[in-house]
């Protein structure tokens, strides 16, 4: 037993350092025909080899699902082609040193090319062979090169639209990391393919070009070695190297034109997991398509003169078909108008009964409504794929935040627009927009390259410029600089802001309670020490609510719980235990500002400028609104254009003020001027350094 486990592990061993050693012995074999010279019987069987592996890469191209899964094809198409061409030598080698000793000279394959495929007509064989250069050369090796060459082209253009998409559904919380980094690998390989494939394609018409030549130098070699070597009469040598040349040309031939017709149908082929048959019928089987063609060849087949059997048999079998597909189409509607629509048991008569407190619905705290047409998305039955997307979104948005978004009602509303939809927070309209399921959504992101044809919009969650476009439209958008989205992705990505704005109204009570629960489970003291010895709950509710209205996620419980402890105990202001809490976290507040930059460009207010705004707190009773009318707007056309200067650099826009004004000046800009973020001078973490690119009412 011990034996034979050592054996079996041994044989493990060494077929484990045989794999891979295919593809270089086959090049190196290559490579060797090119010097040494080969017996017709190996020539025989590495032409049989070459013809089954042009068969066989033909058909994987046929039956492979979609383009990317036959990745290794311009390396395949390449082995392939040095094969052919070093056989092509070995084979012009033999028939030049041995051609006089007649037809089998060479071996049988190429003897039967050359005497059975073109019937010992050496004209008519000729003929056949310039015919599939000029087939292979010129219609299909460059049809297939050019389109190549256009793919590729494209293909690359759009990868920073794809890409693009990919981040926009990934931010969207649709993809998680995951299926995001393979989206992106798809993106890459996909151009690497049809980049791979441009370059392949030059190998097929250099392959059709050498086919010429060759058959040029084995004539001519032959005829001149045939008479003056071996003494053959002109008619000899033409009979014995014309035949061993055109069969010779043929058995390369005959592959070569396998591997372009495998070439071009690969390059031709959607990238769609689809079978190709499918896709034929799919597309081609039209009902009123047949029956015209049936039509056109019956009356074709009763003029006269014309073959009427083939005309008339070929019209009868087109128009059988199509007689038999509307049949079946018949069919289909005959059952769904049988069985009508489905009993809804709600309809049955039911007596009626006392109105209670379960009547009394309460209101949705996340509601979706959408118009009849727009069922579609939220119907899986259908292919709608927006539940999903909202279930991404909610997943994304409670890690981000740090507590449980509740769950979204989606209903349907008659009393909507057929293609709009309505969100709605606590029973209150928050957003609105209308929707085209069936276009995709070309968003402009900023600078694009061209415009597509489509319904001019504007994206619903940021405002920015977009066109509806039609889905075949996807990849020239794409190519432009687009970013191209579907309707479900809309829709997500628009409750997505809208829940990130209002994340504050989401929380509540209960959300608090399970949050202290869930740190209790590994802090028992702290949370003890909090609710209620320090702090009720309500004003545990509050200071959470304005640290997410201040766009602060909640996620370090911890650390919140700790600075309420210890500032509780001095003041139960709610406003002071928020600007505790915010200097607490001032490092994540940071780095979800401007990441992980060590020097942070910031706007200030001049000296005075400061200085009056305090008095103006002061005056006001800190509530902002001390300040003269004038004074306020020409602060914020400031800010405004100090924020779109940092956008413009590629910078956060930060506004660096004193304590006392920060949560005033934070109101004051939050709906105005949403990308400017204010922070105090206690929130600068010690490490950071901070740089003034703009003083807010500096004189000049």
């Amino acid at each position: 037993m011990q034996l034979a486990s050592y054996f079996n592990r041994f044989d493990r061993t060494k077929m484990s350092h045989l794999k891979g050693l295919g593809t270089p012995f086959l090049i190196m074999a290559a490579l060797s025909m090119v010097v040494l010279p080969l017996p017709p019987f190996l020539l025989d069987v590495l032409f049989s080899f070459n013809i089954a592996l042009a068969l066989v890469v033909l058909l994987v191209t046929i039956y492979t699902l979609r383009p990317l899964d036959f990745g290794i094809f311009p390396t395949v198409l390449l082995v392939a082609t040095i094969m052919r061409l070093a056989l092509n030598v070995a084979s012009t080698r033999v028939v030049l040193l041995d051609g006089h000793e007649g037809g089998d000279a060479a071996g049988k394959v190429i003897e039967a090319f050359g005497s059975v495929v073109i019937g010992g007509n050496y004209a008519v064989g000729l003929v056949v062979f310039l015919i599939l250069i000029i087939i292979n050369f010129v219609v299909i090796t460059k049809g297939a090169g050019r389109i190549a060459e256009v793919t590729a082209r494209f293909t690359l253009d759009a990868m920073p639209g794809k890409q693009m998409a990919i981040d926009a559904d990934l931010n969207a919380g649709l993809l998680t990391q995951e299926e995001a980094s393979a989206r992106r690998d798809e993106v890459t390989q996909e151009a690497d393919f049809y980049g791979s494939m441009d370059g392949a394609s030059k190998f097929v018409k250099g392959d059709a070009i050498a086919g010429i030549v060759i058959l040029a130098i084995n004539l001519v070699g032959g005829l001149f070695i045939g008479m003056i070597q071996h003494g053959l009469s002109f008619g000899q040598a033409v009979e014995v190297y014309t035949l061993l040349t055109i069969g010779d040309g043929l058995v390369a031939q005959i592959p070569a034109l396998l591997l372009s017709i495998g070439t071009a149908i690969i390059i031709t082929r959607q990238n769609r997991s689809e079978d190709m048959g499918k896709q034929f019928t799919g597309q081609l089987a039209n009902i009123r398509v047949l029956f015209i063609a049936a039509g056109v060849l019956l009356l074709m087949g009763i003029v006269p003169g014309m073959p009427h059997f083939s005309f008339i048999s070929l019209a009868l079998l087109i128009g059988g078909v199509a007689f038999f597909m509307q049949r079946k189409e018949q069919q289909k509607v005959a059952e769904l108008v049988t069985r009508g629509p489905e009993p809804d048991s709600r309809q049955e008569t039911q007596p009626m009964k006392e109105i209670g407190w379960d009547d009394v619905q309460p209101v949705d705290t996340i509601g979706l409504e959408v118009g009849y047409r727009l069922i579609p998305l939220v119907d899986k039955s259908q292919g709608g794929e927006l539940l999903t997307r909202i279930k991404g979104v909610r997943k994304k948005l409670s890690q981000e935040l740090g507590f449980l978004i509740p769950a979204v009602h989606i209903r349907d509303n008659l009393d909507l627009e057929p293609n709009s939809y309505r969100v709605s927070l606590m029973g209150v309209t928050t957003g609105e927009s209308e929707l085209r399921h069936d276009h995709e959504l070309a968003i402009n992101p900023g600078q694009v390259f061209g415009t597509v044809k489509g319904i001019a919009t504007r994206d619903p969650a940021f405002g920015l410029e977009a066109v509806w476009i039609a889905k075949d439209q996807r990849e020239h958008a794409q190519t432009l600089g687009y970013t191209v989205v579907d309707a479900a992705t809309v829709v997500a990505t628009h409750l997505s802001q809208i829940l990130t704005n209002n994340a504050a109204s989401l929380l509540g009570h209960e959300e608090v309670q399970n949050l202290l629960d869930m740190l209790a489970r590994t802090s028992p003291k702290l949370v003890e020490g909090l609710v209620p010895e320090t702090l009720p709950l309500t004003t545990v509710v509050k200071v959470l609510q304005n640290l997410l209205n201040e766009g602060v996620p909640i996620r370090d419980m911890k650390t919140l719980v700790q600075t309420l402890v210890e500032y509780g105990a001095k003041s139960q202001d709610v406003d002071v235990l928020t600007a505790a809490c915010r200097i607490a976290l001032r490092r994540l507040i940071v780095q979800e500002i401007a990441g992980s930059q060590q020097e942070l460009p910031v706007i200030t207010f001049a000296p005075e400028l400061e200085q009056m705004l305090h008095q103006s707190m002061q005056a006001a009773g800190n509530d902002g609104g001390g300040i003269e009318p004038g004074l306020a707007e020409r602060i914020q056309q400031s800010l405004q254009d100090a924020s779109q200067n940092q956008e413009l650099n590629g910078e956060s826009a930060i506004l660096l003020t004193s304590s006392i004004l920060r949560s005033v000046m934070a109101r004051f800009v939050k709906y105005t001027i949403p990308g400017l973020r204010v922070l105090s001078y206690q929130e600068i973490p010690d490490d950071k350094q901070i740089r003034i690119v703009s003083v807010v009412g500096q004189a000049n």
